[in-house]
């Protein structure tokens, strides 16, 4: 089993809002990540991709809560506060990544993660649910 973090995607979301990636470099990893999963899936690999899904709302009342407390400060860099500022350009880049690495072969699963411990035992029970059906 191989798990994928969000770095895999990471340059059609942060690298791509805050500039840290050139256009022909998003644009190459736009084009050849959907091909790479595809070849991954007739090898015989199951992708399962998830989207936690956090309402600006929710990532807000989450942002000031790490600001608040000492324990947590420590969790937020100087990335993530910039980022707070640049919600709608995350979510314009996540739709265009989802227009282009959406495959049939490795479709997303979106997640709704308000409550975290909901959206954690929905996705490992769909997960689980996934492998079973397949093996």
């Amino acid at each position: 089993m191989i798990l994928f973090d969000r770095s895999w995607y990471n340059r059609a979301g942060v690298e791509r809002v805050m500039g840290f990636c050139t256009d022909e470099e998003y644009r190459e990893f736009m084009r050849t990540c959907p091909e790479f999963e595809r070849m991954l899936v007739r090898s015989g690999i199951i992708i399962l991709k998830y989207w936690f899904s956090v309402s600006d709302e929710e990532q807000e009342r989450r942002f000031q809560s790490r600001l608040q407390d000492p324990t947590r400060r420590w969790k937020l860099s100087p990335m993530d506060v910039e980022s707070r500022s640049r919600w709608v350009e995350y979510s314009r880049a996540k739709d265009e990544m989802f227009a282009h690495t959406d495959i049939e072969e490795a479709p997303w699963w979106v997640v709704e993660a308000d409550s975290k411990k909901r959206a954690r035992l929905n996705c490992i029970n769909h997960l689980l649910s996934s492998i079973h059906t397949r093996i």
